[in-house]
């Protein structure tokens, strides 16, 4: 790779960052765009037998005078662009993004030997390195990328994508400089401090992506390094999950009338089995207007309820031994009491703060939280030890234990050999004693049911004066909500908030408009061809034209209620009417508003 020179010359040399170009004899496996036509990923496998796949980052290259145009109009920038005084992410991105075309006005003319292609290719550049990650950027764009790892220098970066699990990148730190450099950038956007003082960082980047750094020898003896957990900007619904397998509709519909009676649930598994991911899609099954606490030390859950109390750990300051100022998950927990939450959810439970915790359950507030724990034995022993202490009398309340795993998939899914699946679900009926009421199956990929077992109904049951049957039946009902929900693609948070919002308020409706097909309106829908489109338009029924009309009056956009009130039918047919116009394209639904394309 590099030219037999003197020991000076290749030490200055093998500086700052390299980026390996794609090689002409690796065996390509897939690509995809990241910015077209600035950056794309290649995954290839090298031809030797054995050897793993490698990522490679190619983005469109700068000629020698392009980069020096670059780095003359990154010099002016920091000298002449002021900062906004502004707070948004994203009024911040614009008010750089102006600051750069106006410099780049300002100053064409001086780069006369520039042709208008290259100055595309200078934004693009400005911007990555300026707003984002600089080399990396692509790596925290790419949306299958889940974990970004450096462990050291002349080492590659690592990362962990969601077809190939853990491989190299074409992207290494060369001298120890660069990466300490980086690393203190990427402490900076975390709003951080890193030094020799305090050599450990643990903090959240925009996006709620987690950042973990060590910085130089303090801790690590090979130098400084650093692993970026990335979120998705989106969390998954519980919609999401069951479309890609980690549960299936029985068991949503399960936890769904368990969380609107307050049964505690705790989601175990290993580091990136998806606990959290789990955790925060059962969390939006809880019924709007319930009271939620969240406790956790980054601001990992995100749910679509109004009535939410968000609580964020804080670390000690400080260069004594004294803990100036911390706040720590036990003292949060303690202060979450008071606001008398329905529902108090720990973000992972470790410490002390699952002894107040259980506390909390025991007064009658739900709980759930997560727990590093391989399976249920483990996650019980773990409970009863130090430093979580709790009684073995007090396990029973934690009704329902899930575990979550990364699995590999015999029966492939969307063509991938691996994915999150929920193995095992129990009731806890006492301490030693768990009820079965789910397992997957790994051979078929599929779900076992033992629901006729669940003694958590039994109880839900009698406490309702109802028998175990109708809580069954009422299961059923939601279950079927559920797959509607799948079959009309209504997957985000938010959407599946507003389904589950207006069950809860008048389930009969909700039930009827997924089962009624109105024969004096049925049109044959979808139609691809626009032709075809605007000739069933002119044929449409009164109930939608008079929906048309009334989003027109309203300046081509209408809230969803205010149209119930105004139009002269029932709910079953208004949604059957929506449902029609949206297949065929001429209406959109966004939260609770319809608009007109």
């Amino acid at each position: 790779m590099f030219k037999k020179k003197g020991k000076i010359e290749e030490k200055e040399e093998r500086k700052g960052i390299l980026v390996t170009p794609i090689p002409q004899d690796y065996e390509k496996l897939t690509e995809y765009w990241i910015k077209e036509p600035f950056v794309k990923i290649v995954i290839m496998r090298p031809s030797e037998k054995g050897s793993g796949p490698v990522y490679f980052i190619d983005e469109i290259p700068l000629e020698e005078e392009e980069k020096e145009a670059f780095l003359k109009i990154l010099d002016i920038l920091t000298k002449e662009l002021t900062p906004p005084e502004v707070e948004s992410e994203e009024e911040v991105k614009k008010a750089i993004i102006k600051g750069v075309e106006d410099v780049v006005k300002k100053y064409k003319k001086a780069f006369k030997r520039l042709s208008e292609d290259s100055w595309p290719k200078l934004l693009y550049y400005l911007e990555r390195d300026m707003l984002g990650y600089g080399p990396l950027n692509a790596l925290m764009e790419d949306p299958y990328i889940e974990d970004i790892s450096c462990d050291g220098i002349n080492v590659p970066v690592y990362i962990w994508h969601r077809d190939y699990e853990s491989i190299p990148t074409n992207i290494m730190f060369l001298d120890r400089e660069t990466l300490d450099d980086y690393i203190i950038k990427l402490a900076h956007k975390a709003g951080k401090h890193v030094s020799s003082a305090f050599p450990i960082v643990d903090a959240m980047l925009q996006g709620k992506h987690r950042l973990a750094v060590t910085f130089r020898e303090e801790v690590s003896p090979k130098g400084s390094t650093f692993t970026i957990r990335k979120f998705r900007e989106e969390p998954f619904s519980i919609i999401d999950l069951i479309r890609g397998g980690t549960i299936n509709e029985d068991i949503a519909a399960y936890f769904w009338v368990l969380l609107e009676n307050r049964n505690s649930v705790i989601v175990i598994g290993g580091t990136g089995s998806g606990k959290t991911t789990l955790l925060n899609a059962l969390a939006c099954l809880i019924k709007p207007g319930m009271k939620i606490v969240t406790v956790e030390e980054t601001a990992e859950l995100k749910l679509p309820h109004d009535n939410w109390v968000q609580f964020i750990s804080r670390e000690s300051y400080g260069v004594s031994g004294i803990k100036i100022g911390e706040v720590t998950l036990y003292d949060l927990v303690k202060t979450s009491l008071r606001y008398r939450p329905d529902y108090l959810i720990v973000g992972e439970i470790r410490g002390e703060e699952a002894f107040v915790l259980f506390q909390a359950l025991a007064t009658g507030h739900g709980g759930m939280s997560t727990l590093h724990a391989e399976n249920v034995d483990y996650a019980i022993k773990r409970l009863v030890s130090k430093p979580m202490n709790i009684a073995e009398a007090y396990i029973p309340l934690m009704n329902v234990i899930a575990l979550v795993e990364r699995v590999h998939l015999s029966a492939n899914r969307e063509g991938r050999e691996f994915g999150r699946r929920v193995r095992n679900i129990w009731e806890v009926i006492d301490h030693n004693n768990y009820q079965k009421v789910f397992e997957w199956n790994p051979l078929e990929d599929s779900f076992s049911n033992f629901l006729d077992k669940s003694k958590l109904l039994e109880k839900i049951a009698y406490r309702l004066g109802k028998n175990k049957d109708e809580i069954i039946e009422e299961i059923e009902k939601r279950k079927e909500v559920i797959k509607w929900m799948l079959q009309k693609n209504i997957r985000s948070v938010k959407e599946v908030s507003r389904i589950i919002t207006e069950y809860y308020s008048n389930p009969e409706a909700i039930l009827e408009r997924i089962r009624a097909k109105p024969k004096e309106i049925m049109i044959e829908a979808p139609f691809n061809r626009k032709e075809e489109a605007l000739e069933i338009f002119n044929r449409l029924k009164d109930p939608m034209l008079q929906i048309i009309k009334r989003i027109l009056a309203n300046g081509g956009s209408a809230r969803i209620e205010t149209l119930i009130k105004e139009l002269p039918f029932d709910r079953v047919t208004f949604w059957y009417c929506i449902d029609v116009l949206k297949e065929l394209g001429y209406i959109d639904t966004k939260e609770q508003v319809i608009i007109l394309k």
